[in-house]
């Protein structure tokens, strides 16, 4: 009698364990994106990896349809690592810290445009960026993650902030956040300690890895901006390959193309 009744049991409990592990059904996910008509999807090796292949689609219908060709980005100097955005939070893998050198993996809403010019040529809400405009990288200020214009805040820590938005006026003429676009990781900068100021913009010099940021070449980055459409609601997805492969289906992103 024992072994009768234990049988059905260990069965079941085996059947909930083998569900622990599984993705979510197909499109559950995905619903938190599901009115994007544009993604910008950015593939690495591994999670390690400090470089990577951006690509970029609109949708067609149910699916996704390219848009020009890949090419060639850096990400973080220390790879990637799970991020906060439109997913849900995820421990298999390392997952995004402050100052870590990685850049966030997962799903994003994209952001503001901004750069050094008063005004760009890009379908996204634009913000030229002045000596003053810092974005706050001190997770202890009220403004962690946000860019503000330090001449009319005051508050405490904000003179910590290693991030300055006019590079060229702080930085020896750096050129990196002439152009770029804000990627909403860790977006209400609620989670301290869990990442700020991550943006896609110009690298410094080809294969160049950047501090958490994902850069790329001017000849990429302006043709880019002027597709990228607000009212499309556009998403930014980095995935390392296998955990795309994975979460393809799942979360209703493009089949790659060779």
């Amino acid at each position: 009698m024992t072994i009768r009744r234990t049988l059905p049991l260990l069965l079941s409990l085996a059947m909930v364990a083998a569900c622990v592990h599984r993705e979510p059904a197909a499109n559950t996910e995905a619903t938190h994106w599901a009115n994007a008509e544009q993604l910008v999807l950015v593939t690495t090796a591994d999670w390690d990896a400090p470089t990577g292949t951006l690509r970029y689609y609109e949708r067609d219908g149910a699916g996704w349809k390219q848009v020009g060709n890949p090419f060639d980005v850096t990400v973080g100097r220390t790879g990637t690592a799970w991020g906060i955005g439109l997913h849900a939070a995820r421990s298999d893998g390392p997952v995004k810290r402050e100052g870590d050198g990685k850049a966030p993996a997962g799903v994003f809403a994209i952001g503001t445009a901004f750069g050094y010019s008063p005004d760009a040529k890009t379908g996204l809400a634009y913000q030229g960026m002045g000596v003053n405009d810092w974005c706050i990288d001190v997770p202890e200020s009220n403004y962690y993650n946000k860019i503000i214009d330090r001449s009319m805040v005051k508050a405490p820590f904000l003179d910590k902030s290693s991030e300055p938005m006019r590079r060229d006026l702080h930085v020896d003429g750096d050129q990196r956040y002439r152009e770029g676009f804000v990627i909403e990781h860790n977006a209400d900068g609620a989670v301290r300690n869990g990442g700020s100021c991550i943006f896609a913009h110009l690298w410094k010099a080809p294969g160049e890895a950047t501090a958490g940021c994902t850069a790329m070449a001017p000849d990429n980055m302006t043709p880019l901006l002027a597709w990228l459409d607000a009212r499309k609601h556009p998403v930014f997805v980095e995935l390392p390959q296998a955990q795309y492969a994975r979460l393809r289906s799942s979360w209703n992103l493009p089949e790659v193309s060779p």
